[in-house]
């Protein structure tokens, strides 16, 4: 790409002038809260170093929770660590996913050897028996009664053991970790943080928002509206640029330091979900991500606000993927995307309004309701409305298995799902409608759709399993972050949308010929 290799050099130039290292960076504290133990590094001189637990954001450059690391390490003068646990079906229930990940990853590794930062891959499945790995999904719902099948602690017992294993070998002084609002990594911390020793140091960074969830709003924000200006007021404190996560001049001398990851033998390990393979489109990395990136700068973001609804005159950024597994910060994007404003005016807004304001809205929505992927996470309107339609008798109603085949008398709800099946993506706005088309067909009621809704999403997409991924079918199918609609069958006062509304907006001929069953 013409001028693409420039361009990343002056992102490096960008970071060197915000700070030579992180050192000489105002960092920003706020970023930073306590799970356990003093807010101060034990300056002892046996300390083995610094550990950062990476979770979320899966990436070297542009990483506050790394970055932290990096300046507690340069602080007391001693050896930097970064260790991620490959805990069973959950990061990656399938093929698709599971490649896209441990291909990041992989980069995460060369990075680090070529910075002195010692990484370590912790797997949770070793030792675990086939039957225990089995349970590891998070969404195989049984037909019968739609019930989720997964260990009550989602592995944290085992996180805990390895990772406090990991801790006495290296003679840890000190432990940072990255944010995701979601039930298992929260679970993972948990269990981490009650076999931590008092003393021990151990802190979470929010990593992957630009405003940390904690500082973004106490409370579930009712929309897009109410959340916004809590955020954006903050943006001259936390939209910054990155300083470099710079060579690391302290050494692990250690065995357990010398050691490489054998990858392949991860990859020939893998006993998930095969069926669903890998798709040619999505390179893992962070690499890959700058990649996409700037072709969306260059090809489409001047379309941006025009097209964005429309799945025929494709316009997205694609980068979901890589934000969805932490190899792309947001916030670059968003500061990238900004420094065309004077360019591109409107498009540049909506694009800061989606990656900023949108996302760490559904991040917010998850931080402050357990609940985030039910029916009881919805507002009580939306609870009675949809209850009080539960058993309305639908025109027409399909399995699951129909579904997943594309076995619907819908032409587009067809093409949109195998658009997520071939591609491992669905555009925005065809998720909504595909969203809502699960309720009105789902003869079980609004739970079971939201079920069936999460189970294909998280399945086919790469970037499923996600906040924006719940929140968005919660929008669709039970109200969140929306208002009361005139009542209707099935929906209640949830909002409708109808194929001859999506006719309205874009050739429906169009795509429906780009992913037809021949």
């Amino acid at each position: 790409m013409s001028g693409a290799s420039n361009w990343l050099k002056q992102i490096e130039q960008q970071r060197l002038n915000a700070a030579t290292s992180v050192t000489t960076f105002k960092f920003s504290k706020a970023r930073v809260r306590q799970l356990k133990g003093p807010d101060e590094f034990p300056a002892e001189a046996n300390s083995g170093g610094v550990l950062y637990w990476m979770i979320r954001d899966q990436r070297v450059q542009d990483n506050w929770a790394f970055l932290y690391a990096q300046r507690l390490a340069l602080k007391f003068q001693v050896p930097l660590h970064v260790c991620f646990c490959l805990v069973p079906c959950y990061q990656a229930d399938t093929l698709r996913h599971f490649s896209f990940m441990v291909g990041g990853l992989t980069q995460v590794e060369q990075e680090c050897r070529a910075l002195n930062i010692h990484f370590h891959l912790l797997n949770i499945a070793d030792g675990l028996s086939p039957s225990t790995r089995s349970q590891g999904s998070k969404h195989r719902w049984a037909e019968e009664d739609s019930q989720a099948l997964q260990p009550p602690d989602l592995y944290g017992s085992q996180v805990a053991e390895q990772l406090k294993s990991l801790v006495q070998t290296l003679n840890i002084g000190c432990i940072v970790t990255d944010f995701s609002p979601l039930r298992a990594p929260t679970m993972w911390i948990e269990h981490v943080r009650t076999q931590l020793p008092p003393q021990l140091p151990f802190c979470q960074v929010d990593a992957h928002n630009i405003v940390p969830v904690w500082c973004g709003s106490d409370k579930c924000e009712f929309s897009a509206r109410t959340i916004r200006p809590k955020l954006y007021e903050q943006t001259g404190q936390f939209l910054t640029e990155f300083p470099p996560l710079i060579k690391h001049p302290f050494s692990c001398s250690a065995p357990t330091c010398r050691k490489t990851v054998n990858w392949n033998k991860i990859r020939e390990n893998y006993w998930g979900d095969c069926t669903v393979q890998p798709v040619d489109w999505a390179k893992p990395g962070t690499a890959a991500a700058f990649y996409v990136l700037r072709s969306f700068i260059d090809e489409r973001l001047r379309d941006f606000d025009a097209h964005r609804n429309d799945p025929a005159n494709p316009a997205l950024s694609g980068l979901s993927p890589w934000f969805h597994f932490g190899q792309m910060a947001p916030q670059r994007a968003v500061l990238e995307v900004a420094a065309l404003q004077h360019k591109y005016g409107r498009s540049v807004d909506v694009f800061i309004e989606e990656a900023f304001n949108r996302r760490e809205l559904a991040d917010n929505f998850c931080f402050h309701t357990p609940l985030y992927d039910r029916l009881q996470g919805a507002r009580q309107w939306a609870q009675d409305t949809l209850h009080k339609h539960a058993e309305d008798k639908r025109d027409v109603a399909f399995t699951r298995a129909q579904l997943e085949s594309s076995g619907t008398t819908d032409d587009l709800w067809n093409a949109a799902q195998r658009q997520l099946v071939q591609t491992g993506k669905m555009h925005g706005f065809l998720r909504q409608y595909w969203a809502k088309k699960i309720l009105e067909w789902c003869a079980d009621g609004p739970e079971v759709a939201i079920q069936w809704a999460i189970y294909l999403n998280d399945r086919y997409s790469l970037d499923g399993t996600d906040p924006n991924g719940y929140v968005g079918i919660m929008w669709a199918i039970c109200g969140v972050h929306d208002q009361g609609w005139p009542e209707r069958r099935i929906f209640g006062k949830v909002r409708y949308m109808c194929y001859n509304g999506c006719r309205r907006w874009f050739s429906v001929p169009t795509f429906v010929s780009r992913f037809s069953d021949a």
